[in-house]
């Protein structure tokens, strides 16, 4: 019997994730034993490591995961793409992409809104910059943890709204709470939002993610991380990116914002086999 040890974070989310993904695997394999490994990584601990992190906030939620997976104590590791630095490990490839959920940010006001609002809190650089375009009147902050617990103190009244992945809040089943989903234009994602890696060791097979793995959000995440790779991009450096296609067509739309406070955005299509090559070079059309 296939048994498989799928390490993760132990939010709700994380689970909820995990739970998405053994789904796709029991499609195939019915009578799979599939045990969530619930690991404690360093952001769960302290979330003020990030500013030292030299990949930002996304490295401090996969490194203890990735070396349980290194050191054989899990055969898969899932994660949220977005939380994936942009360079990772050789020997710990991306072994499957999922399908994707919906990739824009959502507006969360708290129950007792009246409909007005003037302090946003946001996890990202990327999204505060491009909310201050949009609300110029109303503060934006940063907030931490996970979902529920931004959801009680936005409640609590500590915010007035909230801005967070739809993806997320639709896998926790709190798709109810969305007062205005933003375009993608208003607010561009984080390059690979929507999108669960199952991240595995080099060498070994895991023909079993057939039925998990979506080519379309593979060339999708290839064009959308290798563009945030030449930008230098952790949770630190403010960079969007949004990949569609149509047929062998892969279009990518990019943003950065450089030190200077200019929002640099440009747009490049080209055939889908080449996804890499389309996102390196909207880079350098973007830095000019």
């Amino acid at each position: 019997m296939l048994r498989i040890r799928i390490g993760t974070r132990s939010s709700p989310l994380a689970l909820a994730q995990v739970k998405i993904i053994a789904g796709g695997i029991r499609a195939s394999y019915p009578d799979a034993d599939i045990v969530p490994v619930k690991i404690t990584t360093s952001g769960d601990k302290d979330m003020s490591t990030f500013s030292t992190d030299p990949n930002g906030i996304k490295g401090i939620f996969t490194l203890e995961i990735e070396r349980a997976l290194m050191a054989g104590e899990i055969d898969l590791a899932v994660h949220s793409l977005k939380d994936l630095p942009a360079n990772i490990n050789p020997m710990l490839p991306i072994v499957a992409y999922s399908h994707r959920g919906d990739p824009r940010d959502a507006l969360v006001l708290g129950r007792n809104s009246q409909g007005g609002f003037s302090v946003i809190g946001s996890s990202s650089l990327r999204r505060r910059l491009q909310l201050g375009r949009l609300y110029p009147s109303a503060k934006i902050i940063p907030v931490r943890g996970n979902i529920g617990t931004r959801l009680r103190r936005l409640d609590e009244g500590e915010y007035s709204g909230l801005v967070l992945a739809v993806s997320g809040l639709e896998r926790l089943g709190l798709s109810g709470r969305i007062t205005r989903v933003f375009t993608t234009d208003e607010v561009m994602p984080s390059p690979g939002q929507g999108i669960l890696a199952c991240q595995g060791r080099a060498g070994e097979s895991y023909s079993y993610l057939e039925a998990v793995n979506d080519e379309c959000s593979r060339d999708c995440a290839i064009a959308e991380r290798a563009f945030a790779r030449e930008l230098g991009a952790g949770c630190n450096v403010p960079v969007g990116a949004y990949a569609e296609i149509a047929g062998d067509i892969l279009t990518l739309r990019g943003l950065y914002v450089d030190d200077a406070g200019n929002f640099r955005r440009g747009i490049l299509s080209g055939r889908r086999e080449y996804a890499g090559n389309i996102g390196r070079e909207l880079s350098g059309v973007i830095m000019g």
